[in-house]
């Protein structure tokens, strides 16, 4: 009897909706990559998901959430751009930021997209389909 294929647990990651001064989200672009995606990225072992969340937009845009704005906003689920055939799943928060974002690490664009019509450029699935809409459908500042 065939055994069913192994079903693997989709990717764990942390990500941060920011917005600027006119509701604008921001997105980020990886060197080598095409597709724009939250700003954010994969907890290490045993780490909290706030410390992973300032962690991550320390390395890769050089800010801090400033405390007291972090706002939970839930766990999105989608197909993931970067690994082929499997999903990422990411716990996000709102935030506002301690300075302007500067790409770094491996970031090498930022855009910032109307969450309501991001436009026609390549966005990540969870981005664009999950993250994006749930914004917009809030009002989330």
């Amino acid at each position: 009897m065939p055994r069913a294929p192994a079903v693997r647990s989709p990717i764990r990651t942390v990500a941060a909706v920011i917005r600027d001064a006119a509701g604008r989200v921001l997105l980020v672009r990886k060197r080598g990559s095409t597709i724009f995606i939250q700003p954010g990225g994969k907890p290490e072992p045993g780490e909290a998901p706030l410390d992973t969340l300032a962690r991550e937009l320390a390395e890769e845009i050089g800010v801090r959430p400033v405390p007291g704005t972090i706002v939970p906003l839930g766990e999105f689920e989608d197909e993931a751009v970067h690994e082929a055939g499997l999903r990422v799943r990411a716990t996000v928060y709102a935030c506002a930021i301690d300075r302007e974002p500067v790409a770094g690490a491996e970031i090498e664009e930022l855009a910032w997209v109307d969450p309501t019509n991001p436009g026609p450029i390549s966005i990540a699935p969870l981005s664009r389909r999950r993250i994006l809409p749930a914004v917009a459908a809030r009002d989330v500042r």
